[in-house]
C-alpha cells in the first residue's frame, strides 16, 4: 500500500469512528431523557368544577356550574374562563390551576382580595374539594369527580 492510500484508510476509520461516537452520545443522551421522563410523577387532572353558591347582586345564578381546565381564569372580562359579571370582580380576577397533583388558586392582584372558606389568599393556595372561593360578592364551591364533593 502506498502512503497516501494508507493515510486515505486512517481517514476513513478515524471518520466513521467519530460517526458512531457522535450517534452513540445522542443514544446516550436520548435513553437518560427517557429514563428521567419515566420517572417523573404525572399527575392526572380530575374532572372538576366550580359551583355558584352565592349569587351577589349581578353574578351568575345560583347552582350555576362551571367546568375547570388545567388552568381556569377568573373574573369580570369576557376573556377569562369564567366570566363573573359581578361589580365587584376585578377584570382578571384569580386563576385556579391544576398544578402537582393539587388544584391552585391565586389572586391576579385584584382590587377586593380573593378568599378561600372567608380567609383572604396573599399567595398561591391549594384548594381542596369543598373549599369555597369568594371572588367579589359571588362564592364558589370546588367540586370533583362525578359531581360530588369529596374529601
Amino acid at each position: 500500500m502506498r502512503p497516501d492510500e494508507i493515510l486515505l484508510t486512517a481517514l476513513r476509520l478515524g471518520l466513521a469512528l467519530l460517526l458512531y461516537g457522535f450517534l452513540a452520545a445522542v443514544l446516550y443522551f436520548l435513553w437518560r431523557d427517557l429514563r428521567r421522563t419515566s420517572r417523573m410523577e404525572v399527575y392526572p387532572r380530575p374532572e372538576g368544577r366550580l359551583v355558584v353558591v352565592e349569587a351577589g347582586e349581578r353574578g351568575p345564578e345560583v347552582g350555576t356550574v362551571f367546568p375547570l381546565q388545567e388552568v381556569t381564569s377568573l373574573g369580570r372580562s369576557p376573556g377569562n374562563t369564567v366570566v363573573l359579571p359581578d361589580p365587584f370582580a376585578s377584570s382578571h380576577h384569580a386563576l385556579l390551576s391544576w398544578r402537582e397533583g393539587h388544584w391552585w388558586l391565586e389572586d391576579q392582584g385584584s382590587t377586593n382580595g380573593t378568599t378561600l372558606n372567608g380567609e383572604r389568599i396573599h399567595r398561591p393556595t391549594v384548594v381542596s374539594a369543598g373549599d369555597l372561593i369568594g371572588i367579589g360578592k359571588v362564592v364558589l364551591r370546588l367540586e370533583v369527580g362525578q359531581g360530588q364533593v369529596l374529601d
